[in-house]
């Protein structure tokens, strides 16, 4: 599925993320980090991604989440939905604090 002109590239979105908050995508469910984001495939479905990045370290955590979001923004079956953070959950910044 291309982007159509107003509809930004998967690597314009990967470029807006990383400007943002840096544990966008990022959820420590007991000591482990997960990523979750959401795709859109060409037959108009969403789908939303889970998966466990197997650390308890912050800063790996977001090199393998960063890996993983360059891995599905290559995909051209697959458009990511990414959207910077308005604002942290209550108890996502009190996990991250924890974790720092």
């Amino acid at each position: 599925m291309s982007p159509s002109p107003t509809t930004p590239s998967n690597a314009d979105l990967l470029a807006r993320f990383q400007h943002a908050n840096p544990n966008h995508h990022l959820w420590n469910n007991n000591g482990t980090w997960w990523l979750h984001c959401t795709v859109h495939r060409p037959d108009y479905t969403k789908e939303r991604l889970r998966e466990s990045l197997e650390t308890g370290d912050l800063a790996e955590a977001r090199r393998r989440r960063d890996a993983r979001l360059l891995e599905l923004a290559a995909r051209a079956d697959l458009r990511l939905s990414i959207r910077p953070a308005r604002h942290a959950h209550a108890a996502s910044t009190m996990s991250l604090q924890t974790a720092a």
